[in-house]
């Protein structure tokens, strides 16, 4: 095969195996979801920051993914919007709904066009960039791509924050929904958990801190 029909097998083997990859490496987080998030913190390594040297994002996954019949980010925006409208095709497009906003408390209008669908993006809750430099290296490219399309890792979020959060982690930026702080650490930590990746003393300290408020918090499923 050349080198477009080879790159073409490779992303529909992943995607073929997506959601059957999701499902097995999730046994364990489903084993631990009644564990407290302060609790599973604790199991998370502390290391320093791995250089960046090498990263890219294709690395991870040639844009998304499919889950079931849709791609990744309309199965998002569907999970996380309310009063959808779709369009007819792809039948799985999302073309209008409402998102409350997790990161600013905000209701948002999501309207899909060139000028509007950035108003709502799809953020990796681990950044991508993040994951690189505290453990993804290691993990194969299966793993790296599960990683990338995981609705556990995956929130339909407010563009500009998203834009504003960029690839940092916990130490650096928080929601400035503070309401949803403890909800957010907690996803980080079991997607770092799940994905066996580590974090950083102050990324942890960070976590810990939050996590103070709200000590019962349990970890995410999904």
């Amino acid at each position: 095969m050349n080198s477009f029909k080879d790159k073409t097998f490779f992303k529909r083997a992943l995607t073929s195996s997506l959601v059957l990859a999701l499902l097995f490496s999730g046994t364990e987080l489903a084993q631990a979801s009644q564990t407290k998030a302060i609790t599973l913190l604790a199991k998370l390594a502390i290391k320093g920051r791995a250089p960046k040297t090498g990263y890219s994002r294709a690395l991870f996954s040639d844009g998304w993914g499919n889950i079931g019949n849709c791609d990744t980010r309309n199965f998002i925006l569907e999970r996380d919007l309310t009063n959808i409208t779709w369009r007819y095709s792809p039948a799985c497009t999302v073309s209008t709904g409402l998102l409350q906003d997790p990161y600013t408390g905000a209701s948002i209008r999501f309207i899909r066009g060139v000028k509007t669908s950035n108003a709502v993006q799809i953020d990796h809750v681990v950044p991508v960039s993040d994951a690189w430099q505290k453990g993804a290296q290691q993990l194969s490219s299966q793993s790296r791509y599960n990683f990338y399309n995981d609705p556990l890792n995956l929130l339909a979020v407010d563009g500009p924050s998203n834009e504003s959060k960029s690839d940092s982690d916990a130490a650096s930026w928080l929601p400035p929904n503070k309401s949803f702080r403890c909800s957010y650490v907690s996803r980080q930590i079991a997607v770092k958990y799940k994905y066996h990746l580590w974090v950083t003393q102050a990324e942890h300290d960070a976590m810990a801190s939050v996590l103070a408020s709200c000590p019962g918090k349990l970890v995410p499923q999904g």
